[in-house]
């Protein structure tokens, strides 16, 4: 009986298992347009789940927060991200890097933009303190490396380091 398929199915089975079977065969030959949307959508539900955990922890509930990925030419030089947000409809949008425009190992690129999620949120938890107050350059950098240290901080927590 082994090998053989039962003569009900025999017609409709085949074709199933060998097309189910082919796109895993041929991923290698997916174009890089779909090779590359593939990791965006996937990396856009891994941003989003990050983004859900982290909203929750932060005590953002409140907020309508939303998660976009970017491409570099659409950020500031230099940049892996930013936030928009409005304080008055508590609703947000973080953009974060797309996959198209990092150049580092796929755990790693994960990694970082969970990193840049977290951050955005610190400058969303900080916005109605700092939103009022005069702001410079100088200012500008301060907060960012205090952003930065509380994010490694938060993540290193996480990850049990």
């Amino acid at each position: 009986m082994l090998g053989r398929f039962s003569p009900g199915c025999s017609g409709f089975f085949l074709p199933l298992v060998l097309f189910g079977i082919a796109p895993l065969c041929s991923a290698q030959q997916l174009s890089d347009a779909q090779t590359a949307r593939e990791r965006t959508l996937q990396t856009q539900s891994f941003a989003a789940e990050k983004l859900w955990l982290w909203q929750k922890r932060l005590s953002l509930q409140d907020w309508n927060i939303s998660v976009e990925m970017t491409r570099s030419s659409d950020l500031k030089p230099k940049t892996l991200g930013n936030i928009h947000w409005d304080l008055d409809k508590k609703s947000a949008v973080i953009h974060v890097l797309d996959p198209a425009d990092y150049h580092m190992p796929f755990r790693d690129m994960l990694k970082d933009m969970e990193f840049t999620v977290v951050h955005e949120l610190i400058h969303l938890e900080l916005s109605p303190v700092l939103s009022p107050l005069p702001r410079s350059d100088a200012n500008r950098v301060d907060e960012e490396h205090a952003v930065n240290q509380m994010a490694d901080a938060l993540l290193k927590l996480d990850r049990g380091q």
